[in-house]
């Protein structure tokens, strides 16, 4: 798959590059979730009926990060994240477009008479409850009509789970109140979160719990603070371990900012710089400030037992 960043309006140059009769999957596709698959699955079995190249176009970043829209809380599929999900699926090229306040002024008929047209979209496929342009006044009737006879357009329903539509801010309120196994279904996988082990406090080491401390790579969604049972994994190889989100008040008062800590069971070794991914499987408990550290090296003891034993 190659990945590639444009711009509106786009130059001369983009399109002598990329133009070519292809099917899009038009969204901005975070959390990659079942509904989303359903879009893109959508568009690649199309592509191979008629035998073209398939493509998704997205926007980076987010556009309520750049309108610093209150409810922003972060990526559930950062880029990364992202183009190695889309790649698993056999998509061709994707689009990323970069979104800033300019771009968000773009009428409907300029994207697609300035963006969509000129890249010589054979069709676009799009969810049912698909939004484009200045204020969201674009949808899918109006791109079917902008693009009549020159751009066919494919819209997909939604992906329903027990009568219930599949939604990115579902997800959100999943794992905002720690229900990370149900937000799981809903992305067909277990939720994810990346970064770099950084140097901590290093009091895990001294009560007989190391953890690798994480520095999130991206502003990813956070879950709510507790105790996790997850999988983690530096390379191939994934390993069981206990994860704390929160503000260690055990040892801390007034600290604000959750930090991300995992425990990994069975394992000795250094971790530090590695990138660390993380698969959230489970919610064991939430955080909590503890009388004395035996009391909470106590249940840390009882938290490793019980995440080893919904990991088997």
């Amino acid at each position: 798959m190659q990945t590639i960043t444009i711009k509106y309006p786009l130059t001369q140059n983009d399109i002598q590059s990329y133009a070519k009769p292809q099917v899009v999957a038009i969204g901005q596709f975070d959390g990659l979730h079942l509904g989303h698959e359903a879009v893109i699955k959508s568009a690649v079995a199309l592509a191979h009926q008629k035998e073209l190249p398939v493509s998704v176009m997205t926007f980076y970043p987010h556009p309520k990060e750049v309108m610093k829209k209150g409810d922003y809380d972060g990526y559930l599929t950062p880029p990364k994240e992202k183009e190695e999900l889309l790649r698993s699926m056999g998509v061709d090229y994707l689009y990323i477009i970069e979104f800033n306040e300019a771009f968000s002024q773009v009428s409907p008929q300029c994207f697609v008479y300035d963006m969509l047209l000129p890249l010589q979209i054979d069709t676009a496929v799009v969810g049912f409850d698909f939004r484009f342009g200045y204020r969201g006044e674009g949808h899918a009737d109006m791109l079917r009509k902008l693009g009549a006879g020159k751009m066919e357009v494919e819209t997909v329903p939604a992906f329903l789970l027990e009568g219930e539509k599949v939604s990115s801010s579902g997800i959100r309120k999943w794992l905002k109140e720690g229900k990370v196994d149900l937000a799981a279904v809903w992305l067909g996988r277990p939720y994810v979160l990346r970064g770099s082990v950084v140097d901590g406090e290093k009091r895990g080491r001294l009560i007989g719990f190391p953890t690798a401390n994480v520095e999130l790579s991206e502003h990813f969604v956070l879950p709510a603070n507790g105790v996790y049972a997850v999988l983690a994994s530096t390379g191939e190889t994934w390993l069981p371990g206990v994860m704390n989100i929160g503000v260690k008040p055990t040892f801390h008062s007034g600290e604000l900012k959750p930090k991300v800590e995992v425990h990994l069971l069975d394992f000795s070794g250094d971790l530090y710089t590695q990138e660390l991914t993380v698969q959230l499987i489970d919610f064991l408990r939430e955080e909590r400030k503890f009388g004395s550290v035996d009391e909470l090296i106590a249940q840390i003891g009882r938290d490793a037992e019980t995440a080893r034993l919904k990991l088997q």
